[in-house]
């Protein structure tokens, strides 16, 4: 097989570990090439050559601010310079939309929820929230696919490279759009949500105060999620949101504490390998998916697992 285009907005480094997931299925189906919509240092192509990738397709000007239709554009236009085998990008609502964007501009298909890719560009998908899998291919154009974080291993970290980089002139950047204002996220030292391979999360049973689930999250190195009637209460902001109207997440470990498991809930979480639920009431919708419950008291079970995690690494 020819090059697979990874679509992968580096804007910092490392690299995260979901880019470096598209990268390693890159290089099972090919030749792996990135297409990035920001100019990259020498030290990010480097790194990026050293995850595997051989060419760099960038931007020859600025794009405007780099906002999603602008980042379709120049994804298209590097889809047209590269003549890819297929195209590669992350499941997060902006690459999705980057993807159906891109697929329109090209006339080609596109595929999300993606949680493997075949050699031969069949794609086996999640769908109806997780409940089945289904196995698809895309049969106009060049295959566009978006890619569930946490569905393979991470390409393993080789010595840096220096790729073959190639400009790509984008005559047309989409509607006129402007960001007139910016403000500084909180950053908690935690992992993206979305790509966490550990995820404690809580519901309306923390009645407003998360501190048990953050203390637990930060001694399994993972991220915090939260149903819906939490971030709707205001205890959490929406970012963290787990669920059919949040984000969809895929992690080794997923600790629901407090959450009733309502079908809105598990559509974002039943494909995590493992679910440990801790509910005080026996017969929350959670237990029917959970591989391992617990009722109980959250601030209770909490507080004790935190202090087991401690004494063990004592």
């Amino acid at each position: 097989m020819g090059s697979v285009l990874v679509f992968l907005d580096v804007p910092s480094l490392p690299l995260p570990r979901a880019s470096r997931e598209l990268l390693a299925i890159a290089a099972a189906l090919g030749e792996p090439a990135v297409a990035c919509p920001r100019p990259l240092s020498g030290e990010a192509a480097a790194e990026l050559a050293g995850f595997g990738a051989v060419r760099i397709y960038e931007p020859s000007q600025p794009l405007p601010d780099v906002l999603v239709a602008a980042k379709a554009a120049f994804l298209a236009e590097a889809v047209r310079a590269a003549s890819p085998e297929a195209v590669l990008l992350g499941n997060s609502f902006e690459d999705r939309e980057v993807a159906a964007r891109t697929g329109i501009k090209l006339g080609a298909g596109v595929i999300t929820d993606a949680v493997a890719v075949a050699p031969d560009l069949s794609v086996t998908k999640s769908v109806l929230a997780g409940s089945y899998t289904s196995t698809c291919r895309v049969e106009s154009g060049v295959p566009i696919i978006t890619v569930k974080a946490n569905s393979v291993e991470p390409a393993e970290a080789g010595a840096p490279g220096v790729p073959e980089r190639s400009l790509v002139t984008v005559p047309e950047t989409g509607p006129a759009a402007v960001v007139v204002e910016r403000s500084e996220k909180r950053v908690s030292g935690r992992p993206e949500l979305s790509e966490a391979r550990v995820i404690v999360a809580g519901g309306r049973g923390m009645d407003g105060d998360f501190s048990p689930v953050e203390e637990l999250a930060d001694l399994l190195g993972g991220a915090v999620g939260a149903s819906r009637a939490a971030t709707d209460a205001g205890w959490i902001e929406h970012s963290a949101q787990v669920g059919q109207t949040g984000k969809t997440v895929s992690p080794q470990l997923y600790i629901s504490a407090g959450i009733s498991g309502a079908i809105q809930q598990k559509a974002g979480m039943q494909t995590a390998k493992v679910i440990v639920a801790v509910n005080k009431d026996p017969d929350a919708p959670v237990f029917e998916i959970a591989d391992f419950g617990i009722v109980g008291d959250v601030f209770s079970v909490l507080p004790q697992a935190s202090e087991e995690i401690r004494k063990r690494r004592a």
